[in-house]
């Protein structure tokens, strides 16, 4: 199972610019979850946050009780086995081919067989919808096809916690569908800890269990997807809908003037161009392949869901109990095809006996982790430019990350 991330009273800063400031939350092991925020609000420096690539200036990062803030450099390498990292590039080694790219952390980090690794690059690989291209260099291949090799070899380790960079960036509506489907099998399948940062909307809506949101250097709200989905607040909105009429401007800090002029536009009737669909209705979540065995974050979800109900608004609780309704109706319509509908439909939320006898009979496929792994870092090959490389990453890495990272500023860390 994933472990659970706790972030307290993080701020980060670059000199004299401050990113965010004050970010609380935790990521329920083994739950997905979604970060949202306007391009430059430092969602990808959050994510080097966690792992320790970047050190904030206030608060701590306590993963499986370790405070990564606080640790020695011994104790984040071994930290950083619990991660795979998906890099909004891909952030492949130029110079090697896709298969020994995807090779690179078992061959670094563990003490297997060529002939046991290939079979791990290969189903990885197979996974990902890439057979019959891992001879190839990064160079020769789309950049959507670079990031489902990099999402490859996030995987290759099975780790407890995986980090997704954009993971739709680069790819088309179809793909997009395909890799979210993916996070979600893998969720049921190994149980482990997701956060997801992306602009996609769609991907918001459907895929994770949680949402939290950054805007103007603070955590605008973070828990679980029905209550932001449903959130009256204005920049959640107007994020959600992609409008531009709204607290959201070109720059993050929308002035005074500009607002009022806009205010006039929407109501002389002019569109802001965005969606019109009706977020009061919460549209169902994806679920597993029929092959997959249940998934156990679903049922904590819900339990948690419906401890909170009867403090969100009535819409927001007429919303989520809609939702719920459609979901056990179409377990008992699909009672052979979707063992996650099922295992809600039949549960009992009322009784906690009743939630913790349906996580005990979930037949979740737990993947056990590497036992051979490498306790020594080693030293890594240098990738130049912007590249990176997925976890683990070794001690060596991180004074050139972190170098690169100051030296390039704010806008080269921001998403």
């Amino acid at each position: 199972m994933g472990v659970e991330v706790k972030v307290e009273g993080l701020t980060k800063s670059f000199g004299s610019q401050n990113i965010w400031r004050d970010v609380s939350l935790a990521l329920p092991a083994g739950e997905v979850s979604a970060l949202l925020g306007p391009s430059g609000t430092g969602k990808s420096v959050f994510l080097k946050t966690l792992i320790g690539l970047l050190h904030p200036e206030q608060g701590s990062v306590v993963i499986d009780g370790t405070d990564i803030t606080e640790c020695s450099a011994k104790e984040l390498y071994e930290i950083r086995k619990l991660f795979g990292v998906l890099f909004q590039d891909g952030a492949l080694f130029g110079s090697m081919t896709l298969y020994d790219n995807i090779a690179f952390p078992l061959r670094e980090h563990t003490k297997k067989k060529e002939d046991e690794i290939r079979r791990i690059v290969m189903e990885k690989v197979e996974l990902v919808g890439l057979a019959g291209a891992e001879g190839k260099l990064p160079g020769e291949i789309s950049g959507g096809m670079r990031k489902r090799a990099g999402l490859a070899r996030a995987l290759v380790l099975d780790p407890e916690i995986i980090l997704c960079d954009e993971p739709d960036s680069g790819l088309d509506p179809v793909r997009t569908a395909y890799i979210s489907q993916l996070l979600i099998d893998i969720n049921a399948e190994i149980d482990a800890t997701i956060l997801i940062v992306t602009h996609n909307i769609n991907i918001a809506r459907t895929i994770p269990d949680n949402i939290g949101m950054l805007f103007r250097k603070e955590l605008v709200m973070f828990g679980p997807r029905e209550q932001l989905l449903t959130s009256d607040q204005p920049v959640v909105k107007q994020f959600l809908s992609g409008d531009r009429f709204g607290p959201i401007g070109m720059s993050e800090e929308k002035d005074d003037a500009t607002a009022a002029e806009e205010a006039k536009m929407q109501a002389a009737g002019i569109s802001g161009g965005g969606t019109k669909d009706d977020f009061s209705e919460i549209i169902p979540q994806v679920q597993p392949n029929p092959n997959m065995p249940v998934r156990k974050a679903a049922i904590r979800h819900r339990a948690n869901v419906l401890s909170m109900l009867p403090s969100l608004p009535p819409g927001a609780q007429e919303a989520i109990r809609n939702s719920i309704a459609e979901e056990d109706a179409r377990g008992a319509e699909l009672p052979d095809s979707n063992a996650t509908l099922v295992a809600l439909a039949a549960t009992d939320f009322s009784s906690a006996d009743s939630i913790a006898q349906a996580q005990a009979q979930a037949t979740t496929q737990v993947i056990d982790r590497p036992t051979d792994v490498i306790d020594t870092p080693t030293e890594v090959m240098e990738t130049g430019g912007d590249e990176a490389h997925t976890e683990p990453i070794d001690t060596s890495a991180i004074e050139r990350n972190v170098n690169r990272d100051e030296s390039d500023g704010q806008g080269s860390n921001q998403a």
